[in-house]
């Protein structure tokens, strides 16, 4: 929570530009004389459109920043339209929430796009809008998209100087067992249901308990995650909302003040974002009181019924995961687990080629995308390691699962560190110790070497070697033994040494 890596202050440098790019949007608008209501929702869409577009390459990011208006503009049109229509207008938001949602099986543009358009649904809510608003609305978006954009592509291009990894896609399926699909109908009943039991407890704020069942289901797979993240979500908001009694409250929307706050939950959102869900929903929750406060609704029972509807869309989502087409954890924890495994392999064959002199040979993207897939099985087993689940072999297995993949991530890092520059290096040694990682690796996942996943473990590696690239692919080939253990244990038995292959051993 505190220690997390930041490797090169990748999240430091975007949270300060979303700062930089919100604080720019927000201003820009005001600038230009428009309303308080199109301010914030001018600094909404910057924060969405730094936020959700994560393709892998910057054209492809450009792209998906410059089609936003086209998924939300309508959208927004059409809950003014619908807003003194309430039948109509409930319909209308649950037809986007599962559209939105289905659109992820086109990747990250699609996940940004759904995004985009669910939210521009939810502002509508949020701020009463009707037809009369909508120029400056769109006015206040467009303004913020263009001031992004320019924040994000030349004056601040982190990702220009990344190299360009595509974003790990969820296992494939077809009918209603895909993913995609799955999750929106899983979504779309889950906000019905929290749309109706919302507005039985507030028929002015009952869009908060929709918008809690939606972004629950956000970068989520299996039954376990969306129950964590839905936990994960509601301390978050208790947490947020005794922040927002003690620091928004007394404020009582003055301007200055609640600006530099709003600046800071800015900063918190995307700081956090990739550590903790509960500390970024502490900084959300604390944004929109200071948000609420500015618009001069602010009061202790706003806040007390935000923590209420967070708490019915979680119980919401809760229902619709475990009743509408359910998938358990372990199904997509072996999926994640053996993708960051194969990973590795590749990082070890494209290591080999580089020290081998073959042109071209570049582990770094598979080191990136390594990243990437650890962070997904992070989430995948979070379940198992969560403070509440009560069968402590598996939450051990799972946590010696987490420590040694985390491992492999490290060394992997490190190794195309080290191998930058082969020159000098003892070329058959490292590619020696590169076949041996790739045969720990096919240990663990073909059925035909688990025989290979208990066999010799590494040799240690002498001390001189420590922090080169030999010693690097020794504690990689360390650490993947290692894991066959964790891996290869049944479900509430003692380890038994089968490998990932043969068994679902941490569900």
């Amino acid at each position: 929570m505190f220690t997390a890596p930041d490797p090169g202050r990748l999240r430091l440098r975007t949270a300060l530009r979303a700062v930089i790019g919100v604080g720019a949007a927000v201003a820009a608008s005001e600038l230009c004389g428009l309303s308080l209501s199109a301010s914030i929702t001018g600094g909404l869409a910057a924060l969405l459109a730094l936020f959700t577009v994560t393709d892998a390459s910057v054209p492809a990011q450009r792209i998906t920043t410059a089609l936003l208006p086209a998924a939300g503009f309508p959208v927004l049109a059409l809950a003014a339209a619908l807003h003194d229509v309430t039948a109509a207008r409930d319909a209308a938001f649950v037809a986007t929430v599962f559209c939105g949602v289905y659109a992820r099986r086109w990747g990250p543009r699609g996940q940004a796009l759904g995004i985009f358009a669910f939210m521009s649904y939810f502002v509508a809510q949020f701020l009463h809008t009707v037809p009369a608003d909508l120029p400056g609305l769109y006015a206040a978006m467009t303004l913020a998209l263009l001031v992004a954009g320019v924040v994000r592509f030349l004056l601040w291009p982190v990702e220009r100087a990344l190299p360009p990894v595509a974003l790990p896609a969820g296992p494939p399926g077809t009918g209603l067992t895909r993913p995609t699909t799955r999750q929106a109908f899983q979504a779309a009943v889950a906000c019905g249901l929290a749309l109706l039991v919302g507005q039985a407890l507030s028929e002015d704020r009952w869009y908060w308990a929709v918008g809690t069942a939606w972004w629950i289901f956000v970068n989520t797979a299996s039954r376990g995650e969306t129950l964590v993240r839905g936990f994960r979500r509601v301390l978050g908001t208790v947490i947020g909302v005794a922040v927002g009694l003690l620091v928004a409250v007394p404020l009582q929307g003055a301007p200055a003040p609640s600006a530099a706050l709003v600046a800071l939950c800015v900063f918190g959102i995307f700081y956090t974002a990739a550590v903790s869900y509960s500390w970024m929903m502490l900084a959300v929750t604390v944004m929109v009181s200071l948000l609420y406060g500015l618009l001069g609704v602010l009061d202790p029972g706003l806040l007390a019924l935000r923590l209420v509807e967070t708490g019915v869309g979680a119980v919401c989502a809760t229902l619709a995961v475990v009743l509408v087409l359910p998938v358990t954890t372990h199904a997509t924890n072996d999926a994640w687990i053996r993708r960051a495994l194969h990973c590795v392999h590749a990082a070890a064959t494209a290591t080999a080629a580089r020290v081998e002199g073959v042109p071209g040979a570049d582990p770094a993207p598979h080191a990136a995308e390594l990243e990437l897939l650890f962070g997904r099985a992070r989430m995948a087993l979070a379940p198992l390691v969560h403070p509440l689940n009560p069968f402590r072999a598996r939450k051990a297995r799972a946590r010696a699962a987490l420590r040694l993949l985390d491992d492999c991530v490290g060394e992997v890092r490190a190794l195309v560190s080290a191998t930058a520059d082969p020159a000098g290096s003892r070329e058959a040694s490292l590619i020696d110790a590169c076949w041996r990682v790739k045969a720990a690796v096919e240990a663990l996942t073909t059925p035909g070497g688990r025989a290979a996943a208990h066999g010799p473990k590494a040799v240690d590696t002498p001390v001189e070697e420590a922090g080169t690239a030999l010693g690097h692919l020794h504690n990689l080939e360390r650490a993947l033994s290692d894991l066959a253990t964790p891996l290869g244990t049944a479900p509430g038995s003692r380890p038994t040494g089968r490998a990932l292959a043969d068994s679902s051993s941490l569900t």
